[in-house]
């Protein structure tokens, strides 16, 4: 019930990039970004963009956990994390541990990045990663198929918002708040 209130303020009450500024001085989290960023995306891949999201998913608070079961930094789900650790021999610890979850999350936002691969510019690109690491990206491919069968351009992030809701319902408006939040955040942080 808290985290659904918390959308729904979200969605109601405007997010201020100034509200995050408070952000720029947190950074015992900072390294892990930056490392993992740099591991699975290259190094001029600006990790910004994941303190940006882990902001959005928890505040930055390592012992964040959702009423569905995502934990830590970055609110990874305890199958997904396990999947990840599978594929990825080198994500030593644990999911509640904040250098492993980060380093998860970001592994997993490299995969769902690979798939999105479409001509689309940089921006949609990573709403279009973020938006499947909130919403599934069965959801948003959903949402990209009937934008095309509406003459929509399947590859900008516009349409999936306009789309979203016939796949997702009211949960759409969590998910293109989450992008929006994302890239808000992004924008201030130094």
């Amino acid at each position: 019930m808290g985290k659904v209130l918390i959308i729904l303020l979200f969605i109601v009450i405007p997010v201020h990039a100034q509200s995050f500024e408070r952000y720029n001085n947190v950074v015992k989290y900072d390294k892990y970004f930056s490392k993992y960023s740099k591991r699975y995306f290259g190094a001029s891949f600006d990790w910004k963009y994941f303190k940006a999201q882990a902001i959005a998913e928890s505040n930055l608070k390592s012992d964040a956990k959702s009423h569905v079961g995502a934990e830590g930094v970055m609110q990874i789900m305890p199958r997904t994390f396990k999947e990840i650790k599978y594929k990825n021999p080198s994500i030593k610890g644990n999911r509640k541990q904040p250098r492993w979850n980060i380093a998860a999350g970001i592994y997993y936002d490299r995969y769902i990045w690979k798939t999105w691969k479409a001509e689309r510019s940089f921006n949609d690109r990573l709403n279009f990663m973020f938006g499947s690491y909130n919403a599934g990206k069965g959801n948003i491919i959903k949402a990209q198929k009937i934008s095309g069968r509406k003459g929509m351009n399947e590859n900008i992030w516009r349409s999936i918002e306009k789309t979203l809701p016939e796949v997702t319902k009211d949960r759409s408006k969590e998910t293109i708040g989450y992008v929006k939040k994302i890239n808000i955040i992004k924008e201030v942080l130094k």
